[in-house]
């Protein structure tokens, strides 16, 4: 019997179809921040390496991405970039827009991490014969990327919502999956309250991730 508009018993018939929905989305999200960490720490290390010419790129890169809407890029991906003869399939071209769109946002918390650490790793790191190259990777990087988890982790859970933004390219991700729920059964409140449940089953958990890892940082930061 429905409570209201919510249908207990179209909740359970749907469960496993949110749930692959949510698999889906999350699929979407770990690929992308892993591609976009990639592209960030790029993008950061040419943020602070002094070269105007890398400097410039850089900066017009995530000033462009982080000022406009990542629904336009993701449609400038899908079906803007067949008209310049390159076509992507829905898959490829919602990972690419994801990655460029988080690639912009990982590049500053890049950039800030490894402004983090001290100067004096670096010159410690060159005077023992490291290349500039090998200091970044030996020496400063991995004390950034420990100062930049929680960031990290709450770049990750803003992709996990932002992601819904894939339905507009018919990707059957948690959203689109609720959406395709209600244009069948003419009930709004269940479906979009099973999606709502299942985004906080994702981004709680890792929200409580990112709280223990800020005070593990913090902790050891002030020992």
């Amino acid at each position: 019997m429905a409570i209201g508009q919510f249908d207990p018993h179209l909740f359970l018939k749907i469960l496993p179809d949110l749930a692959y929905g949510a698999l889906v989305t999350l699929k979407f999200s770990i690929l992308s921040t892993l591609f976009g960490l990639v592209i960030g720490t790029v993008f950061g290390i040419f943020r602070i390496v002094k070269n105007p010419v890398l400097n410039a790129i850089s900066m017009a890169y995530v000033e462009v991405i982080r000022g406009t809407p990542l629904l336009v890029q993701i449609m400038i991906v899908y079906y803007g970039l067949p008209q310049a003869g390159i076509t992507l399939p829905p898959d490829i071209s919602g990972v690419l827009a994801l990655s460029i769109n988080s690639g912009a946002y990982i590049a500053e918390i890049i950039r800030a991490g490894i402004q983090s650490v001290p100067k004096g790793q670096m010159e410690a790191a060159r005077s023992l014969g490291m290349t500039y190259v090998q200091a970044m990777r030996y020496v400063v990087l991995p004390q950034a990327f420990r100062n930049i988890l929680p960031a990290l982790g709450n770049e990750f859970i803003a992709l996990i919502k932002d992601s819904s933004l894939l339905s507009v390219i018919a990707i059957a991700e948690l959203t689109r999956v609720g959406m395709q729920i209600y244009a069948v059964t003419f009930n709004a409140w269940t479906p979009l309250l099973g999606v709502a449940l299942f985004y906080l089953m994702m981004t709680l958990p890792l929200s409580r991730l990112v709280d223990y890892a800020q005070r593990r940082i913090g902790g050891h930061e002030s020992a």
